[in-house]
């Protein structure tokens, strides 16, 4: 496989990165900010499931850590593996939030700008919950 095209797709947060880290890092608080994952998230060992449009989907977290990631694997029914690099970076007193996002081979340049709006809404849904 080639390299895919990319985009980063960021806001700025004026509030503390370790702080927006703390809650966009967890879990179970990201139905709350995430709209793929509205329907909310279940542990289930190490991985959470979450039921959405495209079936039952499992998500595996990176570890929590000191540098901001929050890195995780969605895996749905039909064995695909979405690898979403989740950043949050200090920004003077706040934070810029960044998802690389990754056009699929079979995607059409509308789908993929269709993606890039999606998460910027979910990113300034987060800002607006982490800004209150």
């Amino acid at each position: 496989m080639s390299t895919m095209t990319a985009k980063i797709v960021h806001i700025s947060i004026d509030r503390h990165w370790k702080e927006v880290y703390g809650f966009a890092g967890r879990p179970e608080n990201m139905p709350l900010w995430a709209s793929g994952l509205a329907s909310g998230l279940e542990q289930d060992g190490e991985d959470w499931v979450a039921k959405g449009i495209l079936g039952t989907v499992r998500v595996s977290f990176s570890p929590r850590n000191e540098f901001g990631v929050i890195d995780h694997t969605v895996t749905i029914e039909s064995g695909f593996k979405a690898h979403n690099a989740l950043r949050v970076v200090p920004n003077g007193d706040g934070c810029e939030v960044m998802f690389t996002l990754l056009k699929l081979p079979d995607m059409t340049d509308t789908q993929f700008a269709a993606d890039a709006a999606h998460v910027l809404k979910d990113l300034s849904t987060l800002k607006s919950l982490m800004e209150r």
